[in-house]
């Protein structure tokens, strides 16, 4: 997933849990009370801080190292701002759930079931767009300034709603002693299983909440938040930078790539293995729309207008993150639905007891996550393109390289024990684990 985290030694559980918990449960994140305590307190005064460290009153600076007296506004919450938070999540899932959709089967799950989704995202992202485009050339541009003006009411409904709805999710998993419980979520503690999430697929109904959650309007919301910026900028300084116009589009691009390879979610660690929490849930619903479009905020306030040549070096970068982010993706994929296909049958792999294969060459004979990588090199570029004279802009770069190394050491201790000598055979042959000839 999107969301702030550090890599931890897993602490064994010293208690025994009644039948219905795991049993000798393994603790991550400095788990099972101060590391999630810690990130529910931490991350979201993160954001704020992120806020009160870079706005128009400054941002803390490079060279020379600065940083202005941090301020916030005097309202940090309002009914307003929490009517228009929950009315845009509100209004994304009535179009998920009215707009036409394909259903596609998830993977078999511990109990033996085989859960639909319906898939539409691409769909709901380009009518949201469209109904953005009309109200803004059509009706009044000044009403998208509402999201600068009013950023941290929003940041402050966007924490309290995720932090309310985790607990109704922890709650709801009792319901039943039939409901499917995430391995890691299970462990008998109320702090860490309420923050690494206890159920597996909470649904209503048909409506699956992690799978709308992961995509659907932090994802989307993350574009037009970016385009809300770009509209106060011009509303402020009568122009559009050329690097505003490049955040939104390398953004609308990487969105516009997860919603149109949704399926793809379907088999990754956040869907199958983790429970819905706080985690999850924050990440999706808070992290990503109010940190992730940390450059297109900081534009309106530093408007910053590349020279050419840095312009197109940027465009360089993101276009190699991206080719080798999808490239990657896309070999992944096809060697999984049928390793004997024209497209990758070239692609070296060595045989596993568990009967699956791993690849060795192409993109994977790179590096063991070499999408991870790509990916950091396309946040990267979205950096640059606010300049090299404040800090704040790179945060996601910062933030992201260590989510994805954390991430890659998670990946790789669930590989070990799916495998076991299998995968340390491969790691012989694939010895890098990001970054070739480096780490």
């Amino acid at each position: 997933s999107r969301k702030g985290s550090t890599k931890t030694k897993k602490t064994p559980a010293k208690k025994r849990s009644p039948s219905n918990v795991q049993q000798q449960p393994e603790y991550e994140f400095f788990g099972p009370l101060v590391g999630p305590l810690g990130i529910v307190v931490g991350l979201p005064a993160v954001m704020y801080g992120l806020y009160g460290f870079c706005g128009k009153h400054g941002c803390v600076s490079l060279f020379p190292f600065e940083s202005p007296k941090p301020q916030l506004p005097e309202t940090l919450l309002s009914l307003e701002g929490f009517l228009v938070y929950l009315g845009w999540i509100l209004a994304v899932a009535l179009l998920h759930i009215c707009l036409p959709a394909n259903v596609k089967p998830g993977v078999t799950l511990t109990n033996g079931k085989q859960l639909q989704y319906r898939m539409n995202g691409l769909l709901v992202y380009v009518v949201i767009l469209a109904l953005l485009s009309a109200g803004y050339f059509g009706y009044d541009p000044s009403i998208f300034g509402y999201v600068y003006d009013h950023f941290v009411e929003l940041i402050t409904a966007s924490v309290l709603t995720t932090l309310l709805f985790s607990v109704v999710l922890y709650a709801a998993s009792f319901r039943s002693k039939a409901v499917l419980c995430a391995k890691g979520g299970n462990t008998g503690s109320t702090i860490y299983d309420f923050f690494i999430g206890r159920e597996l697929n909470p649904r209503l109904g048909k409506f699956d909440f992690k799978e709308f959650c992961e995509l659907y309007p932090g994802l989307i919301g993350w574009v037009v938040i970016d385009l809300a910026m770009a509209c106060k900028q011009y509303e402020v300084h009568g122009y559009v930078t050329n690097s505003m116009a490049m955040v939104c589009l390398f953004h609308g691009i990487y969105v516009a790539d997860a919603l149109y390879f949704e399926k793809a979610i379907l088999t990754t660690m956040d869907i199958v293995h983790d429970g819905f929490g706080f985690m999850l849930l924050f990440g999706d619903l808070a992290w990503v729309p109010f940190t992730y479009t940390v450059q297109a905020r900081y534009l309106v306030d530093h408007p910053t207008q590349l020279p050419h040549w840095v312009a197109a070096a940027v465009f360089a970068l993101q276009t190699i993150g991206y080719l080798a982010f999808r490239g990657s993706n896309l070999q992944k994929d096809r060697f999984r639905r049928d390793p004997n296909s024209s497209q990758v049958k070239h692609v070296k792999y060595i045989n596993t007891k568990r009967g699956t294969k791993l690849m060795v060459s192409g993109w994977w004979g790179i590096a063991r996550h070499i999408n991870y990588t790509a990916d950091w090199l396309m946040g990267l570029s979205w950096c640059l393109c606010c300049g090299f004279n404040h800090v704040i802009p790179f945060f996601y770069a910062i933030y992201f390289g260590v989510l994805l190394v954390h991430r890659d050491l998670r990946d790789g201790e669930a590989c070990e024990h799916k495998y076991g000598q299998d995968w340390k055979r491969y790691c012989q042959i694939v010895k890098y684990r990001l970054i070739p000839y480096l780490y």
